[in-house]
């Protein structure tokens, strides 16, 4: 009888699991840090990093479960071929659907990054995949209806999509000027599988299949996950964000601020609308379309969670560009003097 248990790791996981530890620990050495700097209670400041830890922790886990899921049956249930065929040949219209992929895989930031990396072992190109983690934690179903109760069917809704399919899109053509996706990808995410064209798995073992894969890329990407919420509850205990806004007046300073917010709080697209309606009285509509836009593409946890797919380059692009392209949108929205 065949066997689903994953395969072994290479050798060279045991260094990830090293560099992983020393960035645990090295984050650990960052809150006590701060921590000594702080006037508050020791007591009081454990207490507030513990809930608003837990509180990220317990909000992302769900979306990253289903991320997996997803990720272990498209393992089970697809083909390489499936993917090749269903993608235009050109590659740059391939791009550009990408970052309506969302629509199929409806998942947040957590759960996109197991998706998107299955699909690049499956055959995705790079620009695709990039232009669908940008893209996909709004574009879908689900943030879809949570902005329009929030804010209905108006300026906010309008140009939060339109932002975030021309950032998506633009970031994605970019990275298709490169065809060497070993230059992009960690090993494990560009090395693609043996293009298969036998009989598909029957639904009892594509189940066992899935389950041992997204049990596998659970404990895989949630390490990163942890770092992530780890590092966001220590910056929201101790950097004070009452500072942060009372300097986010004027139509650049705004944007900055607000994008700055959105890394640092690190909110799941599926609630941020409800979020950032505290702010859209005291500041401006191009910072609130960047915080609506930029958070959901990348804060510290999809960060964190970037390294377990893409080399460390490639992740200071995909922060760099999303972040300079937002804030040019959310400067631009204000110089044309958009309400709500």
């Amino acid at each position: 009888m065949a066997s689903f248990a994953p395969s072994k790791p290479p050798a060279s996981s045991f260094s990830r699991y090293v560099i992983t530890a020393a960035l645990i620990l090295a984050s650990l050495a960052v809150v006590l840090l701060l921590a000594i700097n702080d006037p508050r209670p020791p007591d009081t400041l454990l207490s507030i990093f513990a809930t608003r830890f837990l509180g990220i922790l317990i909000e992302a886990l769900p979306f990253l479960v289903l991320g997996t899921l997803v990720s272990g049956l498209i393992e089970a249930f697809i083909r390489q071929e499936d993917v090749l065929r269903l993608l235009p040949r050109n590659r740059y219209l391939a791009t550009i659907g990408g970052a309506f992929m969302g629509l199929i895989f409806p998942v947040c930031e957590c759960g996109v990054v197991p998706v998107a990396r299955r699909l690049f072992t499956k055959g995705l190109p790079v620009s695709v995949g990039v232009a669908f983690l940008l893209a996909a934690p709004f574009m879908n179903p689900i943030v879809f209806a949570s902005t329009y109760i929030a804010f209905g069917f108006g300026p906010i809704f309008i140009l939060r999509f339109v932002v975030t399919a021309i950032v998506a899109i633009t970031v994605g053509l970019l990275f298709a000027l490169n065809r060497q996706p070993e230059t992009l990808l960690q090993p494990a995410s560009w090395q693609k599988e043996t293009l298969h064209t036998g009989p598909r798995r029957n639904w009892k073992e594509g189940l066992q299949h899935t389950l041992a894969i997204a049990s596998t890329e659970f404990f895989e990407m949630g390490r990163y996950l942890y770092i992530g919420c780890l590092l966001a509850a220590a910056m929201q205990t101790f950097v004070p964000q009452e500072a942060l806004l009372a300097v986010g007046t004027g139509p650049v300073l705004s944007v900055i601020v607000m994008q700055l917010l959105a890394f640092i709080l690190s909110i799941c697209s599926t609630v941020d609308s409800f979020f950032v309606l505290a702010f859209v009285n005291t500041f401006t509509t191009g910072s609130v379309i960047s915080f609506l836009t930029f958070g959901p593409m990348v804060d510290i946890k999809s960060t964190m969670m970037f390294t377990g797919v893409f080399r460390r380059r490639t992740v200071v692009y995909l922060v760099l560009l999303p972040f300079v392209m937002n804030l040019f949108a959310g400067v631009l929205i204000n110089a044309l003097g958009v309400t709500f």
